[in-house]
């Protein structure tokens, strides 16, 4: 049982509600005006199942990735590779079982091939692009690494969108826009959480813009980023002049 709460706890489960919240509302979106949920109910379920697997693959191969870095900081020396509940050759297999289950999952399941390689790209985005090049070189680093954190957004789209009724316009516009709210309340949420732990991020050798910025600039910058996720919720209302996608 252990064991079990150990690989669990692999995968941040916190961090996956947070994705999973963003990705219902996109479905229910997206299938506005063709279908009701309860018709639909086992797709969007189905959705969320092989959603999770993908983000529990890009938790995992995260914390097989920050392996050193999770020994330097407080806040994660409980995590489970940390305490060497299980080895880092046996979370990095497990990842690599999540992915591939995720891709198959929801190619084959869900329907939508397009789905699954937003769920591809998430992973590399989020584990070579962020983990193991923005993470230790850059302060901004957290604004494009939380690209990957915006595409439940876009697998939940596709996934209805790859279900539609023939002659239904995609409407991808407001996904786009839905991958934007995400993208700019990312960095202030994380922000004001690195500033708590900002001693954590140094000690670590991490650039957080808490460990080479002044509160004053960081506030700044928290607050430009929130208004700028006002400014974008208002776009989901707009349409494009002649558009169908």
């Amino acid at each position: 049982m252990e064991t079990i709460k150990a690989y669990f706890a692999l995968t941040k489960p916190r961090i996956i509600e947070l994705l999973l919240v963003a990705a219902i509302p996109a479905m229910l979106q997206a299938q506005r005006g063709f279908e009701a949920v309860s018709s639909n109910f086992w797709l969007i379920v189905s959705t969320i199942f092989g959603g999770w697997m993908g983000a529990a693959a890009a938790h995992t191969f995260n914390n097989v990735v920050d392996y050193e870095i999770d020994q330097k900081m407080q806040r994660t020396r409980a995590r489970p590779l940390v305490r060497k509940t299980i080895s880092r050759r046996n979370a990095a297999i497990f990842a690599w079982i999540m992915l591939a289950l995720s891709v198959f999952w929801l190619g084959v399941l869900a329907n939508s091939w397009l789905a699954a390689f937003f769920v591809l790209l998430t992973n590399f985005f989020y584990v070579i692009v962020y983990t193991k090049f923005l993470k230790m070189r850059n302060s901004q680093n957290i604004v494009w690494g939380g690209l990957a954190g915006c595409m439940p957004a876009m697998v939940g789209w596709a996934v209805i969108r790859d279900n539609a009724p023939a002659g239904e316009p995609d409407r991808w516009w407001q996904a786009v826009v839905l991958f934007l709210i995400i993208f700019f309340w990312t960095p202030p949420h994380t922000w004001a959480l690195a500033m708590k732990y900002k001693e954590d991020y140094r000690k670590a050798g991490v650039p957080m813009l808490p460990v080479v910025a002044g509160e004053v600039e960081v506030t700044r910058q928290i607050v430009w980023y929130t208004i700028g996720t006002v400014i974008v919720t208002f776009l989901i209302i707009l349409r494009p002049r002649g558009s169908t996608w």
